[in-house]
């Protein structure tokens, strides 16, 4: 004889994944991320779970669900976060990847139709966000991964095995951690500024070197425009992520090197990527 009903498990991940939707106040998607972490805390993929997977509701569900309520990261919790057409490990020290930064990609595979980039180099890696997504769609692309931070590399080197020797990485600020020329550069720099209010998801757990870039965001893009004019190969181009208000102030910025630039939208209809050449 069963222990319970028919259904009786269901009812009660149900209930379970509907009352801590109801501690998630401040989430944009509070379903998704109580969803998630059941699936986490069941061993489990999340469509296994909307497919009625049955059971009773895991022990350590309860501690995800306090770790989130007091707004930490579901990609830190639950250690991974789907990016592209990768599920990439990330935690502590890294910046999470965002569902927006697909438009570099998006506008990489674009510019590069023709001719895939024989060489890839991502300025400020991460846990190899922008690289590893890049390689997977370029299989006979070899890229390097930049950043200054041990701990974001740490992440970047745990995604990279199923790249073997096609990516390395340095640690390292991006004007001097490198030399030559690649096919693509691409980077998500710091594009903050000081003053600008963020969710205490975001401020109080991510690394703030990741996000802030001076008083109005753009100090980084400053110190990175003439590096990409070095950095370019010739046929090259450089691809950045930018704050929506930033389209024109970066763009100058790159103009003055000599590049010629167009600007991508995100899904919003945000202005988001610039493609300097």
């Amino acid at each position: 004889m069963p222990d319970h009903p028919a259904g009786a498990g269901q009812d009660g991940i149900r209930a379970a994944i509907g009352a801590a939707a109801a501690r998630f106040a401040f989430s944009a998607t509070p379903r998704l991320d109580a969803e998630l972490l059941m699936a986490h805390a069941m061993g489990i993929e999340r469509s296994a779970l909307l497919l009625g997977h049955d059971g009773p509701v895991p022990a350590g569900f309860a501690a995800l669900v306090d770790r989130r309520a007091g707004q930490e990261p579901i990609a830190y919790i639950t250690g991974s976060r789907g990016f592209w057409t990768l599920d990439l490990a990330v935690g502590p020290g890294a910046l999470v990847p965002r569902a927006d930064s697909e438009t570099l990609i998006e506008a990489a595979l674009a510019r590069f139709a023709a001719a895939a980039p024989a060489t890839i180099l991502d300025l400020g890696t991460g846990p190899g966000t922008l690289l590893f997504a890049l390689l997977d769609e370029w299989r006979d692309a070899r890229g390097i991964g930049v950043d200054r931070s041990a701990a974001a590399l740490g992440w970047a080197r745990r995604n990279a095995a199923p790249f073997g020797t096609r990516a390395a990485f340095v640690q390292g600020d991006w004007a001097t951690a490198v030399t030559g020329s690649f096919d693509l550069v691409v980077c998500n720099p710091p594009y903050i500024g000081l003053d600008e209010a963020l969710s205490p998801e975001v401020v109080e757990y991510e690394p703030g070197e990741a996000l802030f870039a001076g008083v109005d965001g753009l100090a980084d893009y400053r110190r990175l425009a003439p590096v990409l004019r070095r950095l370019v190969a010739p046929g090259g181009a450089a691809i950045v992520e930018i704050g929506w208000t930033q389209a024109d102030a970066v763009g100058d910025l790159l103009r003055a090197q000599g590049f010629a630039v167009d600007l991508r939208r995100d899904l919003g209809g945000r202005p988001r990527v610039l493609i300097a050449a």
